[in-house]
């Protein structure tokens, strides 16, 4: 983690479809083994590291539960704590928490294409007006 903390932007994502096209100003840093979790957890460890967030933690009306994929782009921050952001993600993490316990419905291979394209579609769209 400590090689990337110099990078102005970064993107932490656990989505293959940034690793297959990243025509972004942005670097990808790709976490295949975590879950939408972990992704969270992931952004706020970069945010005690001075990254603020550029991109809403939770951004649609699908569910944490229903997705697996999850994209969240950062900025270095200067070496300042974004108060803000911690709070974003704190309660991001929150929320998320509250549907731990929903079932979780089986991903055929369509489902799961449509649920990294919707991903990577908000939060390219999201990165293209930011930067």
């Amino acid at each position: 983690m400590n090689a990337n903390i110099n990078k102005k932007n970064i993107l932490i994502t656990n989505n293959p479809k940034f690793k297959e096209v990243n025509s972004h100003n942005i670097e990808i840093i790709y976490f295949p083994d975590l879950d939408f979790m972990g992704i969270l957890y992931k952004a706020r460890d970069y945010i005690h590291l001075y990254y603020k967030l550029l991109t809403h933690p939770i951004v649609s009306s699908i569910k944490p539960y229903e997705t697996p994929y999850k994209s969240i782009a950062l900025s270095n921050n200067n070496g300042e704590l974004d108060l803000e952001s911690l709070e974003l993600i704190e309660n991001s993490i929150a929320l998320t928490n509250n549907f731990l316990d929903k079932p979780r419905r089986k991903l055929t291979e369509t489902i799961d294409e449509d649920f990294k394209l919707i991903d990577y579609k908000l939060v390219s769209g999201a990165i293209e007006s930011i930067l």
